[in-house]
């Protein structure tokens, strides 16, 4: 492989220009696509297949009225309470949205609640009338009843009397047809109570079942309004959703403050925000004091903005044929970034440093093609690899995610193994600063420069970090397993939640919403679970009725569910819907084991009344995204890091190599994780990183941050472990290749690791909130991964373990290919040619970097 990619620089650097013109070739249609078929992203989480998706799918074609996706908006009234103006103003802004194409219609808080509270008054007037009807029917009873004993009584006194019967029955027939009339009045009076009363009681079911939702507060400060769309939430386009704001925001002049819910306020429209520049300024101020000139900070820079622009334009040009989430072009940018400055870095490291050691041109960058670049070549598959799997656990999403930013990571590999040597030929000498050509021919001219070199070497393989800890080996290994293990043990605390509104930034509308939402009508308002019944056919209208609300008898006596209020029939009868409103918000704990115990009310509820239930909308369908997550965590990290092991053991030829550099990620990535749960579940330094409400922990993080930290973790062991077994091949002891190999590879890896880590920190402050914990973990990771493991502990334990640390069955040396990572197929020696003088705008590059 070295000596491929060792050809493939060189054909890179005598064909710069069809290199360069087929990349710029590339760059210009990918461009042209991305713009012309662009889709609209969305943050669309939900899975096919699964119950919530059948529900909804069910909606769709029993009940189109009550399908599609709804929003909430808060409006406030700037004085103690609503004024009339101000419902008016409501009112109107709520009929004007009902004239919006993509809007089925609106639910006007007032009049609702208006209906409501008449129902309730109306039950009350009921209940007192059916009491006086009542009492009244008694009395009447009562005086039928003397009637009738009066009338018995001279029966009676005439039979004894011995009058004939006609006689008897011509006094008293005109009593009795009085007294038949007044008992089939009586009876007609007692069905009329009879069925008032079934209604009342109907009606105080119907009361009691929305008892504890509202949609105007107690103290009439705050009104919510929904807004039902026709197409889900997230497929709405952002003009639709800005649209909706504009209007809402009119109430203003009425004394109104309308504040649209996540779901209407949410943009994800713009994947580039300013903190994200911060991290790239970083980047290239450590580039310039590593690398001396601008000229070289810049190429690795350009290097990954143009593998970025291929491979994030790539990704937008397909986001029309298929549903991708803001965070796939976003994890792209991040990781096409990040690797991109790294890859070319290593490449351009290596051939300054073999331009001042006097090597030809051409042979040193064909050379850092083959050496620093099968490197590249062979962390770039790890990522790869662990970005493809993602499809594995079968959340369309998240395969999407994965794929377009695999896709990003191979684009920076071909970019770093092509257009980079192509670059260089251009860039030609003024890759050095005049001072250092000068150094460095001073030097070369020196007899004494190799036996110089080498005392160098080891000098600096003794000293330093790498020294420090290769003499005190166990204590750096103890004290880095003990500080990680110490950082990690938050994680054990991690928990699991799609983000609602609760997670915002405290001054976004989305945060605000949702806190007013909760402080007047209850937390659980901001995420409603829906609930669908599927009623036995033909029922009659009384009887569904009777069996809606048997249902939401049942859902209501539900653990932390504070109303149960059937919402909807369809017009045959056969499939309803139900509003259950939890005690606390959409993400929290308590709601998410509201939803599986609903689940496992089915039975109860089928045998009770002989209705299916199952459940949709945005909270349950979050549930079973994060629990599916979940899930399919193991499976995912198995095939990860299998595949990536049998590639280890390819670059490596070591059993030994592989299975730490595995267990040294394990301990970067409950690292990790405990720092993510300290500062975005627990609060601690909330301040520090714009954590507002600490709460649940995005669901797919940890799968997408095992992904993207065991490729990027493999990288800095390739980089890390290729410089050990490069100079154990070339005849060191083992030992001795671990502090010379780290001394050549620590200053590169150290300025990649801080590079990286930028890039990501910079996505900490996204202007996207759902990007900042996965920025956040991502540079965490990176930072103990780099510093710790690969820096620490690893070489620690390669010293202690020595030869056996390259250790490799016969049989199975005997059959794995020779990869030849470490270029040993190359020749020790390269061809020398005198530093050639350097171009005349060279200087002023340096003085700039200086």
């Amino acid at each position: 492989m070295a000596l491929l990619l060792y050809r493939l620089g060189k054909f890179s650097y005598r064909h710069r220009w069809l290199v360069v013109s087929l990349w710029l070739a590339v760059l210009l249609a990918v461009g042209g696509a991305a713009a012309a078929f662009h889709g609209t992203l969305s943050n669309n989480f939900q899975i096919p297949g699964t119950e919530t998706q059948q529900m909804a799918d069910k909606l769709q074609k029993d009940l189109p009225a009550s399908s599609g996706g709804s929003a909430g908006v808060v409006f406030q009234a700037n004085d103690a309470r609503f004024s009339e103006a101000g419902k008016e103003a409501v009112a109107a802004a709520l009929n004007k949205l009902e004239n919006l194409p993509d809007v089925r219609g609106t639910v006007d808080p007032f009049a609702t609640q208006a209906q409501l509270d008449k129902a309730a008054q109306d039950l009350a007037d009921g209940e007192a009338k059916a009491v006086a009807g009542k009492a009244q029917l008694e009395k009447s009873a009562a005086e039928l009843a003397a009637g009738k004993e009066q009338l018995a009584a001279a029966e009676t006194q005439m039979t004894a009397a011995g009058l004939p019967a006609p006689v008897i029955e011509a006094q008293l027939g005109q009593q009795k047809a009085a007294l038949a009339a007044g008992q089939e009045k009586l009876d007609a009076g007692t069905r009329e109570l009879e069925a008032g009363e079934a209604k009342l009681a109907l009606a105080k079911r119907q009361i009691a079942a929305s008892q504890g939702m509202r949609f105007v507060s107690e103290d009439g400060k705050a009104a919510i309004a929904q807004v039902q769309f026709k197409t889900s939430i997230n497929g709405l386009d952002p003009e639709v959703r800005q649209e909706v704001q504009d209007i809402v925001q009119e109430v203003s002049s009425a004394g109104v403050t309308a504040l649209p819910s996540k779901e209407i306020s949410e943009d994800v429209s713009e994947i580039f925000g300013a903190a994200e520049v911060i991290g790239i300024a970083v980047a290239a101020l450590v580039l310039i004091v590593m690398l001396g000139t601008l000229v070289a900070a810049g190429l690795p820079l350009l290097m990954a903005i143009i593998g970025v622009a291929v491979g994030v334009g790539a990704t937008m040009a397909l986001s029309s044929l298929v549903d991708m989430s803001s965070i796939s072009p976003m994890l792209a940018l991040m990781l096409g970034l990040a690797v991109g400055i790294d890859y070319s870095l290593f490449i351009v490291n290596r051939h300054r440093g073999q331009l001042l050691a006097g090597m030809d041109a051409e042979e040193s960058v064909a050379r850092a093609t083959g050496t620093s670049g099968n490197a590249v070549l062979f962390a770039g598959l790890t990522v790869i690899i662990a970005l493809a799997a993602l499809v594995v656990p079968g959340l369309p999403f998240l395969g999407v995610m994965g794929v377009s930013a695999a896709g990003t990571v191979a684009v920076a590999v071909l970019v770093a193994l092509t257009l980079t040597p192509a670059i260089l030929s251009l860039v030609g000498t003024r890759l050095i600063s005049r001072r250092a050509w000068v150094r460095a021919e001073k030097h070369n001219a020196d007899p004494n420069s190799e036996a110089e070199d080498r005392a160098k070497d080891e000098h600096r393989s003794s000293h330093g970090w790498g020294g420090l800890v290769t003499r005190h080996p166990v204590l750096a290994m103890l004290a880095g397993v003990l500080v990680l293990g110490i950082v990690a043990l938050p994680a054990a605390q991690l928990r699991l939640a799609l983000p609602d509104g609760a997670s915002e930034p405290a001054d976004s509308q989305a945060f605000q919403a949702y806190d007013a939402t909760r402080r007047s009508f209850g937390e659980g308002m901001t995420g409603p679970i829906i609930v669908v019944g599927d009623f036995p056919a033909g029922l009659s209208e009384a009887e569904a009725t009777a069996k809606q609300l048997d249902v939401a008898d049942i859902l209501r006596r539900t653990e932390n569910v504070t109303a149960a209020i059937p919402v909807a029939l369809s017009e045959d009868r056969g499939t309803a819907v139900f509003q259950v409103i939890p005690k606390e918000g959409p993400a929290s704990a308590s709601t998410v084991d509201v939803v599986s115990d609903i689940r496992a009310e089915r039975s109860e509820i089928e045998d009770a009344t002989g209705v299916s239930i199952g459940l949709t909308g945005q909270t349950a369908g979050n549930v079973d995204v994060s629990t599916k997550l979940g899930d399919a965590l193991p499976s995912y990290l198995a095939i990860v890091v299998g595949l990536s092991l049998v590639l280890l053991l390819l670059v490596f030829r070591s059993i030994v190599v592989p299975l730490l550099a595995t267990g040294g990620f394990l301990l970067s990535l409950a690292a990790a994780f405990g720092a993510v749960v300290a500062v975005y579940q627990w609060g601690w330094l909330g301040a520090v990183f714009g954590v507002d409400n600490p709460g649940a922990v995005l669901s797919f993080l940890p799968i997408i941050l095992i992904g993207v930290l065991f490729g990027l973790a493999m990288d800095y062991q390739v980089f890390i472990a290729s410089g050990m077994r490069e100079s154990f091949m070339h005849g060191e002891s083992a030992k001795h290749a671990v502090r010379s190999g780290f001394s050549h590879a620590s200053a590169v890896v150290t300025a990649a690791a801080i590079i990286m880590v930028s890039v990501f920190a910079g996505f900490i402050f996204s202007h996207l909130n759902m990007v900042r914990p996965l920025g956040f973990a991502m540079a965490f990771g990176v930072l103990v991964d780099a510093f710790v493991v690969r820096m620490t502990i690893v070489p620690a334990v390669m010293y202690l373990l020595g030869d056996k640390a390259w250790w490799l069955p016969r049989w199975l040396d005997r059959i794995l290919p020779d990869v030849d990572v470490e270029g040993a197929k190359l020749g020790k020696r390269a061809p020398v040619a005198s530093a050639p003088d350097p171009e005349p705008d060279a200087e002023p590059a340096e003085a700039g970097a200086r």
